[in-house]
């Protein structure tokens, strides 16, 4: 378990849209474009092995790919490469961080210099959700997964934790990159859950009034 005292003050920032990683979660990546290689390379030579997740965005009118001010560090835990030269990572989700100016230089990938400070909650045990009524949302998920044509090993999801099930959901649901950064930006497991149950029903209603669009 890292302690803020561990934390860097720069790091190297990937930033893949819809991608979503939050702490004490596992995200799986593979690596192909040769300035993502680099980073990989230079971060297993780092004592802290982190590399930041961010949601881009473009500028409205620039053509300009920004990032969003909040983003989740992850530390390369498992990495494999490819007969062709490819990596296979798994990054395991530590502590969110905020941007406070990107860095300028000569690497091909893009740095960040971010502040920890207010994620300190993001390093410590596994949150739990006491007002988590688990049969309605496991409900909703259902008509939400049959909708959408997904399938999931519901027994698991049943005994699942309530940090691991609502974080899980949060990372793997196709929902857009704006909806996965106001999931990740959820100050507390429970806002998370409360913006998930949002997203899943505003989701069903969209399809429903497509339908009757037809």
């Amino acid at each position: 378990m890292m302690t803020h005292a561990d934390l860097p003050g720069t790091v190297p920032i990937f930033p893949l849209p819809g991608a979503l990683m939050l702490p004490r979660s596992r995200l799986p990546l593979h690596i192909f474009e040769p300035r993502y290689l680099q980073m990989i390379e230079d971060t297993m030579k780092t004592p802290h092995r982190l590399i930041g997740m961010v949601q881009p965005f473009e500028a409205p009118g620039s053509g300009e790919e920004k990032l969003h001010h909040i983003g989740c560090a992850g530390r390369l835990t498992q990495f494999s490469e490819t007969e062709d030269g490819r990596y296979m990572i798994t990054l395991g989700g530590v502590s969110r961080f905020r941007i406070t100016q990107e860095v300028s230089g000569f690497m091909p990938y893009r740095r960040c210099d971010v502040t920890w400070d207010g994620f300190e909650a993001d390093l410590g045990p596994a949150e739990t959700d006491s007002a988590f009524d688990r049969d309605p949302f496991l409900a909703l998920l259902n008509r939400y997964f049959e909708a959408h044509d997904l399938s999931t090993d519901w027994d698991s999801l049943k005994d699942a934790e309530d940090e691991l099930l609502i974080n899980s959901l949060s990372m793997l649901c196709p929902f857009d990159p704006e909806e996965k950064q106001a999931l990740l930006e959820a100050p507390s497991l429970s806002t998370r859950r409360e913006t998930l149950v949002t997203l899943l029903e505003f989701a069903l209603a969209a399809g429903s009034d497509a339908e009757r669009m037809q």
